[in-house]
């Protein structure tokens, strides 16, 4: 798989966009959370077909982008110390770093208590902390997952095959043309309803693969306030 980074002109806007080749047969245009527009491709799509796609989707593209550009610049990268914030399922907790003979993390009372026997160092906070997170996910993730399938009136149909729970840098999750469910992991740290929208939205792919009109259909079907899901997301994780 290879990226390479191009433009078109639409109008007197310079639309920038990543070309990322895999084995499919089709070309697909997606808007990432930082505003990057990345188009998957066919390996042996030619250049002019894909610049051609990115020109007549150039609408869309733009509102997309001011869509996600009103919730940047996103949150500046955590230190690990006592005191700062972090996210839990949409709520805000302290961090509480102490000294321990043991090397655990817990919720109490508001405060994410991580007992280290090196409280001094940061890295081993984050190293825990983000254990956690990823246990938590786990659980949650997969409790959220058979809740959403009922959404569908024959959830064995959308089941995926796998879940899978990685740190993405651009998107909150997909839905591999095999079936397995990616989920970024930073999602846990998201609103209950926030991780039912992506979810639901990926589970959709299983039915339609592409951002077409019968996708957009089964999503408001089953989904129907999922703009309000979408926006919440952003605003709470940004």
């Amino acid at each position: 798989m290879s990226a390479v980074r191009h433009s078109v002109q639409y109008g007197e806007h310079t639309i920038e966009f990543v070309i990322v080749r895999r084995d499919r047969k089709t070309l697909e245009i997606a808007v990432e959370p930082d505003a990057t527009v990345v188009v998957a491709a066919p390996l042996d799509a030619p250049l002019a077909a894909i610049e051609d796609k990115v020109r007549k989707r150039a609408a869309w593209v733009m509102r997309q982008q001011r869509y996600f550009i009103q919730y940047l610049p996103r949150t500046p990268e955590r230190q690990y110390v006592s005191g700062e914030t972090h996210l839990y399922l949409g709520r805000q907790y302290r961090l509480k770093v102490v000294p321990h003979i043991q090397a655990t993390v817990k919720l109490v009372r508001g405060f994410i208590v991580v007992q280290t026997h090196h409280p001094a160092k940061p890295d081993i906070t984050r190293e825990l902390v983000e254990r956690w997170y990823r246990e938590r996910a786990q659980i949650k993730f997969a409790e959220r997952l058979e809740v959403n399938l009922l959404r569908f009136p024959d959830p064995d149909d959308f089941r995926p095959k796998g879940l899978i729970i990685r740190h993405l840098q651009q998107r909150w999750g997909s839905m591999s043309p095999a079936g397995r469910l990616l989920l970024n992991r930073r999602l846990i740290e998201a609103p209950t309803d926030s991780i039912d929208y992506v979810m639901t939205h990926e589970l959709c792919h299983m039915s339609e693969p592409h951002h077409g009109p019968a996708f957009f259909e089964l999503l408001d079907r089953v989904l129907p306030d999922w703009p309000k899901r979408k926006e919440r997301l952003e605003r709470s994780m940004s």
